[in-house]
């Protein structure tokens, strides 16, 4: 497993791309996962490129950002190409987005239509880059439960379309994390790892209150010391061959991240100590 830092949790941080690359180099991780806003303010930062964190002997594992499937056509291809480009510029072969903005229980039917039809087309100019798409399991898009996600992957049935597995989300569902692994294992390229004290506190990870600077942190807590048995998790699947990302959103960033990412290191698999 290889472990990937995500640039989003610096969202409210005064931190330079190379202090961040250095700190992350320093402590077990092998990527970077970049947030497509980071990604945008880079763009003309021409310093910063593939080849630049290449020399530090890291990479772009996956670039993070959001598409709206609801746009008109012409809209939408144009933002979808922003994102592949942004995408390819660092050289990275995967491209996160999330399934809409609505649950699979109450999406309209013609945004359902619609999502498949888009997504096809952005799996398609992908392609023609070598890049995949991953959608993301998480609660308020389509992608939020199994049943859901397999449909979608099923409807779109492009080989470019794949799965960012978020352990957490999947377990919020109500599925077995490791059931549903196992049932989607063959469309997982990369997974996200984070925990909550305890289920009721699960409304912490919401996008308003995560991106907020004074939104609340009460219920975020180290891998290892929430509610979801992760040494269980990783006893079960086989995560060898994946890219991870440790998605920490909480205070103590630094402490946080060094110790997860040494207790990480320890069990079998993950590709640097």
């Amino acid at each position: 497993m290889n472990l990937s830092l995500c640039t989003i949790t610096f969202r409210h941080e005064l931190l330079s791309l190379a202090e961040l690359t250095d700190w992350a180099r320093a402590n077990r991780f092998a990527g970077i996962e970049m947030w497509g806003g980071h990604a945008r303010s880079l763009k003309h930062r021409e310093i910063y490129d593939a080849d630049w964190l290449k020399a530090k002997g890291m990479y772009v594992s996956m670039l993070s950002d959001y598409i709206d499937f609801t746009k008109c056509e012409a809209d939408f291809l144009s933002a979808a190409e922003e994102l592949l480009e942004m995408t390819t510029n660092w050289n990275c072969k995967k491209l996160r987005v999330f399934a809409g903005s609505k649950g699979s229980d109450v999406m309209p039917f013609h945004e359902r239509v619609q999502l498949v039809i888009y997504l096809k087309q952005l799996c398609a100019l992908a392609e023609a880059r070598g890049i995949y798409v991953l959608v993301e399991t998480h609660p308020n898009t389509f992608a939020d439960s199994l049943r859901s996600t397999q449909w979608l992957l099923d409807e779109v049935g492009h080989d470019h379309l794949r799965l960012n597995f978020d352990v957490l989300h999947v377990w919020e569902s109500g599925a077995d994390p490791v059931e549903a692994f196992h049932k989607l294992e063959a469309q997982i390229m990369h997974v996200h790892l984070k925990n909550v004290s305890e289920r009721s506190k699960l409304g912490v990870f919401a996008p308003g209150n995560v991106y907020s600077a004074s939104g609340s942190r009460e219920g975020m807590v180290s891998l290892f010391d929430g509610e979801l048995d992760f040494q269980h998790f990783f006893d079960a699947c086989d995560l060898e061959h994946l890219d991870a990302s440790l998605e920490w959103f909480g205070r103590d960033i630094y402490a946080v991240l060094a110790s997860d990412a040494a207790k990480l290191a320890s069990l079998r698999g993950l590709a640097r100590c």
